[in-house]
């Protein structure tokens, strides 16, 4: 096997957690693990070095501009931020078959309504700022300063990446400066992990409890994404992840999650996993602060 150490993708930080599952969606060829101790990424594949498969692999601009999840799509529906419940119908029917279907059902799902009658979404397709208030403008927007070469990806796999000024699609706390930072800068990302990130969330499908808040105000009655579970006497949900030992693709992952409780320590250590963390949301600065990001608590 060729093996790639990883340490710009920690398992404690979740986008690089996210990004090296994203590594296995984009090349089926690629196979994960954690090292303990730091427990940062292995990436390794068979007849090929991991970088290099992911500059094989790395997606094109036509291909992302095509997603289901785009905003016009084929003349199915219109997808923006609020979205109607009609139009995610209509546009998850014409792309059930679709490579990419996975892009609408973890991220949207009309199996809960809000106040206003449209679809939720889910705590990984958080709104953005400014005009960029939807996951796929946001993934296009970050995509196109990523200038990938074999050499990028392996500085950004490394830990080297440069940070580009972008918010990204939203997850992660380290883009967020402080007050103290360079005025007009508000977020620095590194825009490899942050497409890859992207794919990560293909793991994580969303659904709900088949509620309509206008009529059930009650909180916590939202959409339930995969990873998210409601703390012991709280009415907020964190995202649970853990690292594991085993190389495995894609389809190990999808089964290891579905197997995976957190807090069963004799059951996780059966499954391979020795680590594992919860997200820690962002406290904002102000009531009318509109900024999503998650932080990590270790297990």
């Amino acid at each position: 096997m060729n093996e790639v150490r990883c340490p710009g993708l920690p398992a404690s930080w979740i986008n690089g957690w996210l990004a090296a599952v994203g590594a296995t969606v984009l090349d089926p060829r690629i196979r994960l693990r954690w090292t303990e101790g730091d427990t940062v990424a292995m990436l390794c594949a068979s007849d090929v070095d991991p970088a290099l498969a992911l500059i094989e692999s790395w997606p094109e601009r036509s291909l992302l501009a095509e997603l289901p999840i785009a905003e016009q799509w084929h003349g199915h529906g219109r997808l923006r931020r609020q979205v109607s419940i009609e139009d995610f119908q209509e546009r998850v029917s014409a792309a059930r078959t679709h490579q990419y279907s996975w892009t609408l059902s973890s991220t949207m799902t009309d199996l809960s309504v809000d106040e206003k009658g449209q679809v939720m979404h889910a705590p990984f397709d958080p709104a953005g700022p400014g005009t960029m208030k939807w996951l796929h403008h946001r993934l296009l927007k970050v995509w196109a300063k990523a200038a990938v070469t074999e050499e990028r990806i392996s500085q950004s796999l490394a830990g080297r990446g440069g940070r580009v000024a972008d918010s990204g699609l939203g997850f992660d706390q380290t883009r967020l400066g402080s007050l103290a930072d360079r005025p007009g800068i508000s977020a620095l990302v590194d825009p490899i992990v942050e497409v890859l990130a992207f794919f990560g969330l293909a793991l994580l499908p969303v659904r709900g409890r088949g509620i309509d808040r206008r009529l059930d105000r009650r909180r916590d009655q939202g959409t339930i994404q995969r990873g998210w579970r409601r703390l012991p006497d709280a009415n907020f949900r964190c995202f649970y992840w853990p690292a594991w030992q085993q190389n495995l693709d894609r389809d190990g992952i999808d089964a290891l999650l579905d197997a995976w409780v957190p807090g069963k320590r004799a059951a996780s250590a059966r499954l391979g996993i020795h680590a594992a963390w919860r997200s820690i949301g962002y406290e904002r600065r102000a009531s009318a602060d509109p900024t999503t990001a998650y932080g990590s608590e270790r297990l």
